[in-house]
């Protein structure tokens, strides 16, 4: 959405009868006065991990733009893809979600946009609803109205009275792939397997990448990375999540020369199907492996499950960073990120001198 207008721009090439909609009111979040100049934040990643991102991060800057994967095919994202050929939109409604407000209007409207129906009791037969969240049906609504993700996605931003702007990574759907080696006959063979929910359930791949190769990034997301003062990238399925946003070509270059500072959140748990046989040092490295003019300015990792810790902090010094230890695990599920924890620890890296 550009600055002195407040109306998205329709897709011109649309043939259907676009309705003529309201000016689309100006996002509380640009109205914001503040005294001091606070951070622009481009925050990239995907599913749970990208909203416990945000969800700090809108304690700590009013300026927040994330950039969201587009692979999912699964569940109600899935369904909404193979069915009408958009983007899947599931990770764009929880990253939206995760930027409403803490007021009565922020709490209902993201509750509104996580709701998922469910066939009523005693229904028997065919429930087109079913697990669809209502969320990802508004989003798509727009995007058939207005004939423009980018737009349809302010609109929705508008309404809740989102505390920052979601983009996707990608203007059309993208597939992950890769390779994994199976025993077959007493010798191992290389198979390739398609979809961001195969990959979920194998153990280790390899060879990761984006179908197809040389789709074409969001302009709105680069110029956000080119923008911001700091990038942020994870926590998060690693090989599903954050590594497709440097699979990417355009976007990888967008990350590897940007003027902003660049800071990697680190999972808390390790031992997931995703990171079998990767330590907290591999996983950085497995970052260069998929760019190797990438550098970064801060990791920030809790201590409790990166291992040895001068190992750790080796391998960040080779992609140019500092780790920044904190304490950001929740009490009540010890692998998701305590957002006021990760919030503290946002603030202390703004104030960091590197």
């Amino acid at each position: 959405m550009s600055e002195g207008t407040n109306t998205p721009s329709h897709s011109s090439g649309s043939s259907k009868n676009v309705p003529k909609l309201p000016p689309l009111p100006t996002q509380a979040l640009r109205l914001l006065k503040t005294t001091h100049r606070v951070p622009k934040v481009t925050a990239l990643g995907g599913g749970h991990g990208l909203y416990g991102s945000l969800s700090a991060l809108r304690h700590v800057t009013t300026d927040v733009t994330a950039i969201v994967t587009v692979a999912d095919d699964g569940g109600s994202s899935g369904r909404l893809r193979n069915e009408m050929g958009v983007l899947p939109p599931g990770d764009l409604r929880m990253a939206l979600s995760a930027l409403c407000d803490d007021t009565d209007w922020g709490r209902t409207w993201s509750d509104v946009l996580q709701h998922r129906f469910s066939a009523p009791e005693g229904h028997t037969g065919e429930f087109p609803l079913d697990y669809h969240a209502l969320g990802n049906l508004l989003i798509v609504t727009l995007w058939e109205l207005l004939g423009d993700p980018v737009a349809g996605l302010d609109w929705v931003g508008a309404l809740l009275n989102a505390r920052g702007r979601v983009l996707p990574m990608a203007l059309e759907p993208l597939v992950i792939q890769g390779i994994v080696l199976r025993e077959h006959g007493g010798a191992f063979e290389r198979v390739q397997v398609r979809g961001q929910v195969n990959l979920a359930h194998e153990p280790q791949v390899h060879n990761i990448e984006l179908v197809p190769a040389q789709a074409r990034a969001c302009p709105e997301a680069l110029a956000s990375i080119e923008e911001a003062d700091w990038v942020v990238l994870g926590p998060g399925s690693w090989r599903t999540s954050v590594l497709p946003h440097l699979l990417l070509r355009e976007q990888r270059e967008a990350l590897s020369t940007t003027n902003a500072k660049r800071c990697v959140v680190m999972n808390l748990a390790l031992d997931d199907k995703e990171s079998n046989g990767l330590d907290a040092a591999a996983h950085l490295k497995l970052l260069q492996q998929y760019a190797p003019n990438l550098r970064l300015d801060v990791v920030i990792a809790d201590p409790s499950n990166m291992g040895v810790q001068s190992e750790f902090e080796d391998a960040a010094r080779e992609l140019g960073a500092k780790v920044l230890w904190a304490s950001v695990r929740s009490t009540t599920n010890p692998n998701v990120h305590d957002p006021l924890k990760l919030a503290s620890a946002y603030n202390d890296m703004f104030a960091m001198r590197l």
